[in-house]
């Protein structure tokens, strides 16, 4: 199965810090999408990297994180 975990932060420099750091610990670019007028970033993993991810996410102090899996 495939997690999306969706975080949503208060500004536009915590969105590029995530997306970094998920590229950094190798998420693939296209797995990661953003929603700048949202402040929102939505990250399609495997459900193994799930917790990896959802760690990331949770370092910048999102106001909001969900998940959710798709088959």
């Amino acid at each position: 199965m495939t997690a999306i975990v969706t975080a949503v932060y208060g500004s536009e420099t915590a969105i590029s810090n995530v997306v970094e750091d998920l590229i950094s610990v190798g998420i693939p670019r296209d797995r990661i999408a953003t929603e700048s007028s949202a402040r929102q970033v939505a990250v399609t993993s495997a459900d193994a990297a799930e917790p990896e991810v959802t760690e990331i996410l949770k370092r910048h102090q999102p106001s909001q994180i969900n998940s959710r899996h798709v088959a």
